[in-house]
């Protein structure tokens, strides 16, 4: 009889069958509310004139020049910031230093800084009122409302999501590999190459993935440095906004769903590679 007892399935909690409904009929509303039937109603609105309205609104030249825009940043932003990343991971995880706690902090700090602050700190340090401003503006050189200033804000927002999942990955992974490669007489370069990097290869992925979502979406910072000028600094973020406020509501969830489709595409990446290096991506949520 003992033996019976034992053998039963053992409940995970306590609650009530109904109070284990409630809460998940109480998730799938919420889901369904605030994540689903916005983005059903942002490829339904971009759709309210059939494919040929949604074609002739990407065909628009500030829609293509937003679109260039954003795709160019994201592909600058995001190599720079997966070399940053391994850098910054590496000293942290395998050396140690006075000021890394500090260096830590530091790499968090644009998770606690809001977009627009960190738009309007580029403004105030290199806009037309400041002195290193306006000495580039006599050398002819633009950095607010122009291309580096759109890119400056990117990688500052952007910078974080490689270092914080290849951080907690290296740490875990300790330093004995590399010291048994550079004690075999493996140079710097190729204990990088053929030791570090093959174990970091799944979390540099998954940290490219988040990186290049954020880069491609940012609205708050590009906002305020970028100027909005159209066919030169607009973003597609920032377009969808203009033509929203022009009344131009097709090319506005056109473009719009053009960003959900990137979005969704990043997400199913980042679902594919959760799912096939499950255990190998399990560190990177200990931080």
């Amino acid at each position: 009889m003992s033996d019976i007892a034992l053998s039963r399935p053992v409940p995970v909690t306590t609650e009530p069958p109904v109070a284990r409904t409630a809460l998940i009929g109480l998730a799938v509303v919420f889901v369904v509310l605030f994540l689903f039937a916005p983005l059903v109603t942002v490829f339904a609105e971009a759709l309210a004139e059939g494919w040929r309205g949604v074609i002739a609104a990407l065909s628009l030249p500030d829609a293509q020049s937003a679109i260039r825009m954003t795709l160019t940043i994201a592909a600058i932003a995001v190599p720079l910031n997966a070399v940053f990343g391994i850098a910054a991971a590496w000293a942290i995880a395998k050396f140690d230093f006075r000021g890394k706690a500090f260096l830590i902090t530091l790499i968090d700090l644009p998770f606690s800084v809001s977009p627009v602050v960190a738009g309007l700190m580029l403004v105030l340090l290199f806009g037309a009122n400041s002195s290193l401003g306006a000495w580039l503006m006599a050398n002819d050189v633009r950095i607010v409302f122009a291309f580096p200033g759109i890119l400056l804000a990117t990688l500052f927002v952007t910078f974080p999501f490689v270092a914080r999942e290849l951080i907690p990955v290296m740490i875990e992974q300790g330093r004995a590999e590399e010291e048994a490669a550079l004690t075999l007489g493996a140079s710097g370069w190729r204990t990088f190459f053929t030791v570090t990097l093959p174990n970091i290869r799944w979390a540099l992925l998954y940290g490219v993935l988040l990186c290049n979502a954020r880069a491609m979406g940012e609205f708050g910072a590009v906002a305020v440095v970028s100027g909005k000028i159209r066919g030169e600094t607009a973003t597609m973020p920032t377009m969808v906004e203009m033509f929203y406020n022009e009344y131009l509501s097709v090319a506005a969830f056109s473009l719009a769903a053009v960003l959900a489709m990137l979005a969704l595409l990043t997400l199913l990446l980042k679902s594919l590679l959760e799912w096939r290096h499950a255990d190998l991506l399990a560190a990177t949520r200990r931080h």
